[in-house]
């Protein structure tokens, strides 16, 4: 069975989760990164056939096989479209062994309490059909902490799991990421009120049932073990949050039994301009540094 394979994979797999879902508010910027400048495409549709053009030559890459990573997380429009006449969620699979995500968040609200919970998502039950009938295997969900606030934090986490739950139900795995900045002066006390709730929440998810973190980088190595051993925790993954792959690396490297889920940081280097030897050359750089702080 597919699932049971792509499961075992995340729970066992050696290598790291490429973040490949940047949407409409953040691809401009990342086609900016990528040396395509604004003036290059005219309106939407040009925007997203630019983007899915670049995470197509970075999916098709000799050096993104599933042997370093393990999965790849998609915006809906990447889902929705193909590579070389193959659906895309079947093209990771079936021909690079990645596990496909979706990301599914609508953006966020305004910040209250400390937090930025995520919009309301209309529709989402007919997303999450679509994505279980191209063969997705989870989905992600982003809300944002900016502070130690404990009733905007728990309210977070109780978000969080709630769609959480409505993922289950259609059968896909749900990675739940209440990312907190990572620029605040109380971090550290965020990141120890934002496990406090979670671990409560774990307990009370039905028995058998799993879920997967994603959560930023935290101030002190190994904080999130209780998370990383927990039986109803099927992978701990983490963001880069807007530091240098360099420096999130080195700070990944020192959480053992968390594995990275760069997006920013994945790309950094990568060039339209590029030779396809020039960019396959830097990509393989980029997940050979990711995969090892990722195992260390």
């Amino acid at each position: 069975m597919t699932n049971a394979k792509m499961t075992e994979q995340v729970r066992s797999g050696k290598g790291f989760i490429a973040a490949l879902d940047q949407s409409g508010g953040s691809t401009p910027k990342a086609l900016k990164l990528y040396g395509v400048d604004e003036s290059a495409y005219s309106g939407e549709v040009a925007m997203y056939d630019m983007i899915h053009a670049m995470r197509s030559r970075i999916i098709k890459s000799p050096a993104f096989t599933g042997d370093k990573v393990v999965g790849a997380i998609l915006f809906e429009q990447t889902m929705d479209r193909d590579i070389d006449g193959v659906p895309t969620a079947t093209y990771l699979w079936e021909n690079r062994h990645v596990v496909p995500f979706l990301k599914i968040d609508k953006g966020l609200e305004a910040e209250a309490d400390g937090v930025q919970l995520m919009k309301p998502m209309p529709g989402l039950d007919g997303l999450l059909a679509r994505a279980a009938k191209a063969g997705v295997f989870g989905t992600k969900e982003r809300s944002v902490v900016n502070a130690a606030n404990r009733k905007g934090i728990a309210a977070i986490v109780a978000q969080q799991f709630a769609v959480g739950d409505q993922v289950a139900a259609h059968g896909l795995m749900p990675i739940l990421e209440p990312e907190v900045t990572i620029s605040i002066a109380d971090k550290e006390k965020a990141e120890a009120m934002l496990q406090e709730e979670i671990l409560l929440a774990l307990d009370h998810l039905p028995q058998g049932r799993q879920v997967m973190l994603k959560l930023s980088l935290p101030t002190v190595a190994g904080f999130y073990k209780p998370l990383v051993q927990h039986p109803k925790v099927l992978k701990v993954v983490a963001l880069s949050g807007g530091h240098s792959r360099a420096a999130a690396n080195a700070i990944l490297a020192q959480n053992h039994g968390i594995i990275a889920s760069f997006s920013r940081a994945l790309t950094e280097g990568l060039s339209a301009q590029q030779s396809d030897a020039e960019f396959d050359a830097a990509l393989g750089a980029a997940i050979d540094s990711i995969y090892r702080a990722s195992i260390a």
